[in-house]
């Protein structure tokens, strides 16, 4: 009740807020009280999440298998054959572009398909379809059995023998000192002279001693590689973690020999 001057009488006016705050107050228990309102907006955050999740892991493979298919593939090493450069469960990354906008040069180490049988017949590998999709899509290394790797050593129009007085091997005559090669093994015990032809190159592994390579494959196409069975060049060491580092690729050994003999 107001006041002739305006003013609400102070007993009025706390009865008349008492009269009010129960009923605001079971509206506030009645609103927090709902649990299908709760639930309903639990669903919708958790489903929220989820697609979130799963958009990323889409974009993850999506992305890793360009990259896998365009710039770079994960290769796993099974044997010593090039020894010491690459290790037996060394997981590798080639660089696809090599051959392709950027050429082949001497020393590179490369991976390529066994399309000539060099490897022999061997015993199709169980493959777990898990490890099979993500070898796939590019998030493991391929561990297939139909890869080998190699350093070039002859590009095509070279002509490569062996070896000089001293031992060593000689491209375009010019011996080269490989400092690569498995530490008191000699550059090679096998005798050969070939000259490379178009579109082929001449590879040996590091480990010369434990290495089955174009020496000992010349009854088949001359033991040449066929530059479209080249996958890339070796760039990196990418596990174990002890052994993360670039690929070497020597150029240097080879900036003696005459460029003539180039392709």
């Amino acid at each position: 009740m107001s006041k002739p001057d305006g003013t609400e009488d102070p007993a009025a006016a706390h009865g008349h807020r008492q009269g009010r705050m129960p009923g605001r107050r079971r509206g506030r228990r009645a609103d927090r009280g709902t649990g299908a309102g709760r639930g309903a907006r639990a669903a919708q955050g958790a489903w929220g999440w989820l697609k979130e999740i799963l958009m990323i892991a889409g974009i993850a493979l999506v992305l890793s298998f360009v990259i896998k298919t365009f710039f770079f593939r994960a290769f796993y090493i099974p044997s010593g054959s090039m020894e010491p450069t690459l290790e037996v469960n060394d997981r590798i990354f080639v660089n696809l572009l090599v051959p392709g906008p950027f050429g082949l040069e001497r020393g590179d180490v490369v991976v390529f398909k066994d399309t000539k049988g060099w490897l022999g017949e061997t015993a199709a590998a169980e493959v777990n379809p898990v490890s099979g999709f993500l070898a796939f899509v590019g998030l493991v290394p391929d561990s297939s059995q139909q890869h080998l790797v190699k350093r070039v050593i002859g590009l095509p129009g070279d002509t490569v023998e062996c070896c000089d007085a001293d031992g060593r091997i000689l491209v375009n005559g010019e011996p080269i000192s490989e400092p690569y090669v498995w530490p008191g093994a000699s550059p090679s015990d096998e005798e050969f002279s070939v000259t490379v032809p178009q579109d082929k190159l001449w590879v040996l592994g590091d480990h010369r001693d434990a290495s089955a390579d174009s020496r000992y494959h010349e009854d088949i196409d001359g033991g040449f590689v066929d530059i479209g069975d080249v996958e890339g060049k070796t760039t990196v060491i990418a596990w174990p973690l002890g052994r993360i580092g670039i690929v070497a690729d020597y150029h240097d050994v080879f900036a003696a020999v005459p460029a003539d003999g180039a392709g």
